[in-house]
């Protein structure tokens, strides 16, 4: 047996690669060989759209706290917590590269409980949040077309959007990452031009304001537009088993796409806190799109209300994904029945995962689900905490299997790490509604009894499962 020596060394966290090596797979082998996998550039694109999809919604960041305070949020948080995500994600994907992601992590780490558990509160986190996209896309084209505000036309809109972007997904991963590379092009150029355009009007005092006087600091929106525009980094993972070379690819793109979302959120927001000067409570979200008038005129203004309609595309797109080879996954390793884990003959896509995640956030766009999705957001903190945990367990339980990305930390910095990001965690679910509180609590009690559901049909054999094979390998 060879043990694996930890050793410092002063790269870049995200370049730390050990050599490739032969890795237990989570995937179950009966699963058909794809012909089309994820390749760099699409997946960069993909894991852009599951975080942010452009600087639509940081608005009420300035709103809340002044200039200032909204751009230094925008260079510290990310390396509080997503770059810290994202190495985690990095080294748990390549480590275990099926398409269960964070299940499989939780289930190593503790237990099928646990790996049921966080299941449920991820899927769930993700449906509704593709539930709000349609809804959002169709309050952008509002702005072109007032016959959408309400009623009947406004109900088969988001029917019809609903369905016509989930029959994209069922085409294959393939052309959804490829679709994401465009959508992000389209929707991120306006926000160049702009931010070029404003260069010779920004005023660089500007950006000390600490807010305008008799306007009330709001923490709570803060944070959570902090924490909104910047999670989600986790989510790529239950994708892992469908990338090409997962091993190197993985890392590379976290890495370029942490870069690229910060750069894409700090740059206009620099510009038009420097070259804009408007009341604060103007800061409202889609304040951008008023700005890119104040600034060039109102052809940028229209560029970025259809960038807008497009980035709503993009992250629909990339979090269905995510959640319809989530379930997959998790019919693979025998959390859900086998019926689950069935894919197109024509596409190779998850086409029972993408029909469940549709049919689910379908019913609840319909729906006034702010308190849901502040509950969703309770849940992912929650599944968030588990991720950290498992993390760092299972550096301690199996400190000699194969891992082709390291983070370069030993286990007390590693601490130290998920500490910090455990703490906003803490924080915002702390400052969570007593109906955000029984929402969730009633989520949780049915991820539970899901669980028991599932163990009740595998014992009495009602369901057909595949078997699930302990593959943690050790060298």
């Amino acid at each position: 047996m060879t043990q694996m020596i930890e050793t410092q060394n002063l790269e870049s966290p995200l370049s730390t690669i050990e050599p490739p090596q032969h890795l237990p797979t989570t995937t179950n082998p009966t699963t058909p060989q794809k012909n089309h996998k994820l390749t760099l550039i699409p997946l960069i694109f993909l894991i852009y759209f599951e975080v942010a999809g452009g600087p639509y919604g940081e608005e009420p960041a300035v709103k809340a706290a002044g200039p200032l305070l909204a751009i230094l949020g925008f260079l510290v948080f990310p390396f509080i917590w997503s770059v810290p995500e994202a190495l985690i994600t990095a080294e748990l994907s390549t480590t275990f590269p099926g398409n269960g992601g964070f299940v499989i992590w939780a289930d190593k780490a503790f237990g099928p409980f646990w790996g049921s558990l966080m299941g449920s509160w991820k899927f769930l986190t993700g449906v509704i949040n593709i539930a709000s996209f349609p809804v959002l896309c169709i309050s952008y084209l509002e702005e072109i077309f007032p016959v959408l505000d309400s009623g009947v036309p406004r109900k088969l809109a988001i029917l019809g959007s609903t369905l016509f972007l989930s029959l994209v997904n069922y085409t294959g991963l393939t052309i959804v990452g490829y679709v994401a590379v465009a959508l992000g092009v389209i929707s991120l150029a306006p926000f160049i031009i702009m931010s070029l355009i404003a260069i010779p009007k920004i005023h660089p005092h500007r950006w000390l304001s600490l807010g305008q006087k008799g306007v009330k600091k709001d923490w709570n929106l803060f944070f959570n537009t902090l924490f909104w525009n910047l999670n989600f980094w986790d989510n790529v993972s239950t994708m892992a088993g469908e990338v090409e070379n997962p091993r190197k690819t993985f890392p590379l793109a976290l890495f370029s796409s942490v870069v690229f979302t910060c750069l894409g959120y700090i740059i206009p927001l620099m510009a038009v806190t420097g070259a804009v000067d408007v009341d604060q409570r103007d800061w409202d979200t889609g304040f951008m799109a008023n700005a890119a008038e104040m600034i060039s005129g109102k052809w940028l203004k229209f560029w970025i209300e259809i960038g807008a309609v497009l980035s709503t595309i993009g992250l629909f797109e990339a979090q269905l994904s995510s959640s319809a080879f989530q379930i997959l996954g998790m019919a693979e390793i025998a959390f859900l029945p086998k019926f689950f884990g069935l894919r197109s003959k024509w596409f190779n896509t998850p086409w029972v995962g993408i029909v469940l995640s549709t049919t689910i956030s379908l019913g609840m766009s319909y729906m006034d689900f702010q308190d849901i999705i502040s509950s969703a957001n309770f849940l992912y903190s929650l599944g968030m905490l588990l991720e950290f945990a498992s993390f760092l367990w299972l550096r301690r339980k199996f400190p000699l299997i194969k891992r082709p990305y390291r983070v370069p930390m030993r286990l007390p910095l590693l601490v130290i790490m998920c500490l910090i990001p455990c703490g906003f965690l803490v924080f915002i679910m702390a400052i969570a509604t007593k109906l955000v509180y029984l929402i969730s609590g009633l989520m949780t009690i049915g991820g539970i009894g899901w669980y028991f559901l599932m163990n009740f049909c595998k014992s009495k054999k009602l369901l057909k499962f595949n078997d699930k094979v302990d593959d943690t390998y050790i060298e």
